[in-house]
């Protein structure tokens, strides 16, 4: 296999790098891709960062042995707990969601406006954002606010029901006249929650998700390393560590994604 036609390797805690890898098959339709879901260890926020770096590390390993080129980690919990140990034990070029997040709510913030980032509780205990907003240029105020029910309710499936807006209200509901113009998604499953936690901010709000953001970054590397798939369809795998046909059945109906057959790797 020519090195063009090796795929990029995506992973997240389940199935909320879909986002992710969705935005990357959009702007690389001739990328081979291969997905991991943890759905078995799923969420990650709530871990501890030695488990998240375990967990990260057994998942590198495994996506290596698919000749990958490059790595995508998809998970906010793991970029902002386990990038630069995933990059001392990876031969080949990893990328997290976090810096090109942050670079994106940068441009889009006001001068004396406000950002807010929502995360896993992980993800807001680590201050990675704002670590990366301020190496961005940004000098206003950040507020960082956890709201770890986010997750299991995408990975319900839920993220229509009324109990998803109950709970972005519970959560949200006080910023909304606290001159919050833009909020960071800061989990990849939180794009799935996009329309309530909007209407919850109102129309002030700027939304800003980092997967569009962290595919131009893999694209970027790519075309830097002389990388870039010149195929016009790419391959896609899907791969988790438990319930396949759950993970299948909620990749098309909040995401359009049709997977096919989804692999079984167990830790």
């Amino acid at each position: 296999m020519k090195n063009q036609e090796r795929p990029i390797g995506i992973f997240d805690s389940g199935l909320g790098g879909l986002t992710v890898f969705k935005a990357v098959r959009a702007l690389l339709p001739g990328e081979n891709l291969v997905y991991f879901g943890d759905t078995a260890r799923v969420p990650y926020g709530t871990k501890s960062a030695e488990a998240v770096v375990a967990f990260s590390k057994e998942i590198t390993a495994f996506l290596l042995e698919k000749k990958i080129k490059l790595l995508l980690v998809a998970c906010n919990t793991a970029s902002s707990l386990a990038l630069e140990e995933i990059r001392a034990v990876s031969p080949v070029p990893v990328l997290g969601v976090i810096a090109p997040g942050a670079a994106e709510a940068v441009a889009a913030a006001r001068p004396g406006g406000r950002i807010l980032v929502t995360g896993t509780s992980a993800t807001v205990a680590s201050r990675a954002y704002s670590k990366a907003l301020a190496a961005a240029g940004y000098k206003g105020r950040v507020t960082e606010k956890a709201c770890p029910l986010f997750v299991p309710l995408v990975e319900e499936g839920w993220c229509s029901k009324p109990v998803a807006g109950i709970v972005a209200r519970e959560y949200l509901a006080s910023f909304r006249r606290s001159g919050i113009d833009v909020l960071i998604l800061g989990c990849t499953h939180y794009p799935l929650l996009k329309k309530v936690i909007a209407g919850v901010m109102g129309p002030g709000t700027r939304i800003v998700d980092s997967a569009k953001a962290a595919a131009d970054s893999a694209r970027r590397e790519l075309e830097a390393r002389a990388l870039l798939n010149p195929g016009r369809k790419g391959r896609s795998e899907f791969v988790v560590s438990d319930a396949p046909e759950k993970f299948s059945f909620l990749a098309r109906k909040l995401l359009g994604i049709r997977t096919g057959q989804v692999l079984v790797k167990r830790f």
